[in-house]
């Protein structure tokens, strides 16, 4: 018999539409999608499903550079961001977002909270729906402090 509170996270969790988002900046030489994004999507999409929440849409940027934002795919996830579309971005980690830490900032600090947007990055520990005082330095650096 399965617990009520396994049960009723689960629920709530399957209500949420995440968007999933991969960056590369240099193409692996291959036709087509690089080998990088795909497996950064794969483990997303896995990492996604073990955890109950319902994928709304994969966005992908390959060859480009995070440090500027006027990715396509990353535009695109920004506007349904603001359009109510998405609930959680969850990235490899938050190298895959940005590499720009005032970008970093801005989504972390700005753009996420006043779109009620939950940021997870999966590698990193990187989570904005826990309270944590270290994440601009995790986010920032790199640097696991768990």
């Amino acid at each position: 018999m399965m617990d009520s509170n396994f049960a009723a996270l689960q629920q709530l969790h399957s209500s949420l539409r995440v968007a999933i988002y991969c960056r590369l900046s240099k193409d692996d030489n291959l036709d087509g999608e690089s080998a990088s994004i795909h497996n950064q999507r794969d483990m997303l999409e896995t990492w996604c499903q073990e955890h109950g929440f319902t994928v709304a849409g994969v966005y992908a940027d390959d060859g480009y550079s995070g440090l500027y934002m006027d990715r396509p795919d990353f535009q695109r996830m920004l506007a349904d961001c603001k359009q109510g579309k998405i609930d959680i971005v969850v990235t490899k980690d938050m190298s895959r977002l940005t590499r720009n830490s005032t970008h970093s900032g801005q989504l972390r600090d700005e753009f996420f909270p006043k779109h009620h947007i939950r940021y997870i990055g999966v590698t990193d520990g990187v989570d904005m729906g826990k309270d944590d005082d270290l994440i601009a330095f995790r986010s920032v650096n790199g640097v696991d402090l768990n």
